[in-house]
């Protein structure tokens, strides 16, 4: 399943990387990437799904891990948490690079 998109219910798809069990969250709503870490878990078979996320989005990757946690698969555990910080190249009109945070959420099953 490398680089295939999940189709989510209302017709979106999430973009997965090459390796299936890798989520990159973004601005969609909450919803969309909880659907791809369940879809994560029963297409692949997978006993772990790491969430990526930068910048204001890490907020969208932490609901979407406690939502997944809390509602739908009570089965499954927050693993490791690791953050980091990416150095970003400056924007036109800029005259400096800028950092932006990081975050990776890794969620297993028992």
């Amino acid at each position: 399943m490398s680089g295939a998109h999940i189709a989510c219910a209302a017709g979106k798809s999430e973009i997965m990387s090459k390796e299936s069990n890798v989520i990159y969250v973004g601005r969609k709503p909450p919803m969309n990437y909880v659907l791809a870490v369940i879809t994560s878990f029963n297409v692949s078979n997978t006993k772990e799904v790491v969430l990526k996320a930068r910048g204001q989005a890490i907020s969208t990757a932490i609901d979407v891990a406690e939502i997944t946690r809390r509602r739908f698969m009570k089965e499954l555990n927050v693993d490791e948490i690791t953050i980091g910080t990416e150095e970003m190249p400056p924007r036109e009109g800029e005259n400096r690079a800028r950092n932006i945070s990081t975050m990776e959420i890794t969620l297993k099953l028992k």
